[in-house]
């Protein structure tokens, strides 16, 4: 078992956000991703409180995050645990699903079967990046696993998808201005209030906070490649390094300096499971 105090992680390589870490004591504040968090737990216990409520991932149990949840994350024991995890964009479910709504997995933690080799094909090959078509063939099952661990499984409502998407490329060619539902719905030609609900449904998240996160992944890209974190704040549109700095815990858990630290680190340690 590890033990205590060896706080890492590391990155597979590839377009697709794949993480191993190894956490111990109160790993993480209270945040939230824009994005659905899959994740098997691989050694210790990986505690979070989730919808109000304390949870608990077990060694081979997978954890399932809605989008733009709050949750946060520590050990449960005094030893360390450990886990990979995939970031699985909301739309990149839906479209697999033609469109249905985001299916929502109770509880955040599942022993489901069906999932657990759709999260073990995303997950297990950690040393080279996916392939489109693979990534495309392990989304397609997964999306599939998800619907039915939701037990939803039948078509429901959906979205506008062209209204979603088109607002979703005006955010994205926007990200250092700022910019209101109204701009939205002029670029879109479609109601803003609507739109928002429609975004939502579509990408899992509120536009704003899409916003806030494709700034924080633009913002992490240029602290890798060695920029001072104030330049890096003004250049992804946040007010000052404060706001900056505020957001960025808000969204993953950490600072922007203690992150930073992690990720340098992570090159030391072995990524077998």
């Amino acid at each position: 078992m590890t033990q205590s105090g060896e706080n890492w992680f590391v990155e597979a390589p590839g377009d697709i956000q794949r993480i191993e870490a190894c956490l111990s004591g109160v790993a993480y504040a209270p945040h939230r991703h824009d994005t659905y968090t899959i994740g098997i737990t691989l050694s210790g216990i990986q505690s979070f409180t989730y919808r109000g409520a304390g949870r608990a991932s077990y060694p081979g149990q997978i954890v399932i995050l809605h989008p733009d949840e709050r949750h946060d994350g520590r050990a449960g024991d005094d030893n360390a645990f450990r886990y990979r995890a995939a970031y699985i964009s909301p739309v990149d479910v839906q479209e697999a699903l033609n469109g249905q709504v985001l299916p929502f997995v109770e509880g955040g933690v599942s022993i489901d079967a069906g999932l657990h080799r759709a999260a073990a094909a995303l997950l297990e090959d950690f040393k080279r990046p996916l392939s489109s078509l693979e990534y495309q063939d392990i989304l397609y099952d997964l999306a599939l696993a998800l619907q039915a661990a939701a037990g939803c499984a039948v078509a429901m409502k959906r979205a506008n998808r062209e209204a979603a998407a088109g607002a979703r490329d005006y955010i994205e060619a926007n990200l250092s201005h700022g910019f209101s539902l109204e701009d939205l719905e002029r670029a879109t030609g479609h109601c803003r209030w609507q739109l928002s609900r429609d975004f939502r449904a579509m990408f899992g998240t509120s536009p704003y906070r899409y916003l806030s996160l494709r700034r924080l992944d633009r913002a992490r890209r240029m602290m890798r490649d060695g920029g001072a974190i104030a330049e890096i704040a003004l250049d992804c549109g946040f007010s000052d390094q404060s706001h900056f700095g505020r957001v960025f815990k808000q969204a993953f858990g950490l600072t922007p300096k203690a992150w930073l630290r992690s990720a340098r680190r992570s090159h030391d340690h072995s990524r077998t499971a």
